[in-house]
């Protein structure tokens, strides 16, 4: 019971963030977007100079 409070509840945090901050949501977006692909270019650099 109290997961599934939690879970809306953060989802319906999620949704008034977007609506009341839509510039500062795409912004969070982008960080993680820009994060991930850091990550992925780590690992990349890292396999190819193993082999």
């Amino acid at each position: 019971m109290l997961k599934k409070v939690l879970k809306w509840g953060a989802i319906a945090l999620l949704v008034f963030f977007v609506v009341t901050q839509p510039a500062d949501a795409a912004g969070v977006v982008r960080s993680l977007g820009d994060g991930l692909v850091n990550i992925a270019s780590g690992m990349s650099a890292f396999v190819t100079n193993v082999v």
